[in-house]
């Protein structure tokens, strides 16, 4: 079977969403079909060039190339899932949500825009056009179709998957430092870890991995300086995939801070390592796996909160460690599973 799958990319940076798409090709080969990821560059920047990209999305012919028919296109970003196909399918990471649940927020910018509340209309109502063309709506969390249902009034199927490397994940012990990979950014919150580092009275230290917004990093250097925390805080940049395991795999648990994400691999990953996490109580997706007192403490985003709960699995590593085994049972038994969810995509083309 010949599948496309529509993406969209903002040009030099690569996150979760490209990494789920290579994964999903990859999946795809595996079992024998033709695969492809199909890519538009994406702007979001004067609000203008957001309505250019939606035009752009639906003007993607993918109904066939070199004369060869495109059995089924699988779409999974905003505005990738304006293409028009007789079989299209989404697998729904997250849509503009600067124009949903970001609307009017800090994280947000369209509503600062003059012509944002234009733009934000217009995303909502061709959003809910185009989507309701697919054969099958799905989603990567229940997060993401509770949003989709709110806003555009649209039933979908939650999918869950596994992270990227997740058999290659393992766990060494319980070590002295509580690890934070991801891209640096305000709505991934990194600044509240770092601030917990005052708080704490154990001799706990913290390593918070990734690249990103240079405005952020610059803001929490300055703060480790402000505060003299660079005997706690390590701000290591980015690091490969091996590093990252290695990370997982030695510290003491992990701090995962994003409010309202689509998903949350970093969740799913600390689990896999058999390690406990923190989030908070607005953290979206990762609330689908984290059971508080269980598999890790669910807290409000206040600092003090956080370095009170590292303290308690800095001083009680007995408890830690069941924490992390229980994380790692809830995974086992929610069987991600990609033979089930290519099953699941590819199924429209039997029906259509």
């Amino acid at each position: 079977m010949k599948v496309a799958i529509a993406m969209v990319q903002v040009p030099f940076i690569r996150g979760g969403a490209e990494i789920l798409a290579e994964m999903l090709c990859n999946e795809l080969k595996i079992r024998g079909h033709e695969a492809d990821i199909i890519t538009v560059p994406f702007k979001w920047y004067p609000t203008q060039r957001i309505i250019d990209s939606m035009i752009m999305g639906r003007l993607i012919d993918l109904s066939e190339v070199n004369g060869e028919k495109i059995d089924i296109v699988i779409a999974m970003k905003f505005p990738a899932y304006y293409v028009k196909h007789d079989c299209k399918v989404l697998w729904l990471m997250h849509q503009h949500r600067q124009a949903y649940d970001l609307w009017g927020t800090p994280y947000g910018d369209i509503h600062n825009s003059k012509d944002g509340l234009l733009t934000k209309n217009a995303i909502k109502k061709y959003d809910t056009k185009y989507i309701l063309e697919a054969k099958k709506i799905f989603t990567i969390s229940q997060n993401t179709s509770k949003r989709l249902l709110k806003n555009n009034g649209i039933d979908s199927v939650p999918l869950y998957h596994p992270p990227q490397n997740y058999n290659e994940i393992f766990c060494e012990g319980y070590g002295d430092f509580i690890f934070y990979p991801s891209r640096i950014d305000e709505i991934k919150r990194q600044r509240l870890l770092v601030e917990a580092a005052r708080y704490v009275e154990t001799d706990v230290t913290f390593i918070l991995a990734g690249s990103g917004s240079k405005k952020e990093i610059e803001y929490i250097n300055r703060y480790i300086e402000k505060y003299e925390l660079s005997d706690k805080v390590t701000m290591a940049g980015y690091i490969s995939e091996e590093e990252k395991i290695k990370f997982y795999a030695l510290c003491l648990g992990v701090y995962f801070g994003a409010y309202d994400e689509d998903y949350g691999y970093i969740t799913l990953e600390s689990f896999f390592a058999k390690k406990p996490i923190i989030v908070h109580d607005d953290a979206g997706g990762p609330l689908e796996f984290v059971e508080q007192d269980v598999s890790g403490f669910i807290v409000s985003d206040d600092a003090k909160k956080i370095a009170e709960k590292i303290d308690i699995w800095y001083l009680n590593k007995k408890l830690t460690q069941q924490m992390g085994e229980a994380g790692y049972k809830s995974l086992l038994e929610k069987q991600l599973n990609w033979d089930y969810i290519i099953e699941q995509l590819l199924h429209a083309v039997k029906e259509n």
